[in-house]
């Protein structure tokens, strides 16, 4: 068995903590502290994020798309792959780093993404982003966090409060769709969602591309 290599780690910007990436063979690894927040061989639950809203959205003109968290890539390539030539994707990621790594020693797992003419990097706070936008977005996929919760960081609960899922709903546009990715269920968030307005499906897809692996909880609102 090949050891881990301690690759770099980077400082979440905030309230702290700390993102390490590990290299195992060709296998890489995001860690905060010991929890896995991502890994190379796992990247079902992440496209299916993408490809399910981009399945929502679909045949809209120009569409504009907000993913929260860079992560990986798995994401933003997955949706790259659906969207049309004339969409708008805008990649917001906290942590400076993590941009870094997909054009260093992740930049094959991107396959070129980051420097597709429909994307733009922010380099920021996803919320702050979301808050700041009026209709702006026919969808928004949120990936920051294990869950419906502030793991990263304290203040990400915020995104997934009644208030944060407002300011979410202001930002899309009309049947605009707000897809969260989690690891586990979580009833009082689909509770809030309701609560807010949306009409909400809750998804269990395998994080494995090979249809195996543990289960993960997709959410897919619809702004009504």
């Amino acid at each position: 068995m090949l050891p881990w290599l301690h690759l770099d780690r980077a400082t979440i910007p905030g309230d702290g903590g700390e993102l390490r990436l590990k290299q195992r063979g060709s296998e890489f690894s995001i860690m905060l502290g010991s929890t896995e927040l991502m890994n190379s061989r796992l990247s079902g639950s992440e496209e299916a994020l993408a490809t399910l809203s981009c399945e929502r959205i679909a045949g809209r003109k120009s569409p504009s798309m907000l993913i929260g968290g860079l992560g990986m890539g798995f994401t933003l390539r997955a949706a790259l792959g659906a969207l049309p030539d004339d969409a708008r994707v805008v990649v917001a990621e906290l942590v400076p780093a993590v941009v870094e790594w997909g054009r260093g020693p992740l930049a094959d797992l991107h396959g070129g993404t980051l420097d597709d003419p429909r994307v733009e990097i922010h380099v920021g706070d996803v919320g702050a982003l979301i808050r700041s936008r009026k209709a702006a977005y026919d969808a928004i996929l949120l990936d920051v966090d294990n869950g419906p919760d502030g793991l990263t960081r304290a203040s990400n609960d915020g995104l997934y409060s009644h208030d944060g899922l407002r300011a979410a709903k202001s930002a899309l546009r009309p049947n605009g769709v707000l897809a969260v990715w989690s690891s586990a269920p979580d009833r009082g968030f689909t509770r809030r969602l309701h609560e807010t307005g949306f009409a909400t499906d809750e998804i269990s897809v395998r994080a494995s591309s090979r249809n195996s692996g543990a289960r993960h909880v997709l959410w897919m609102a619809t702004r009504r």
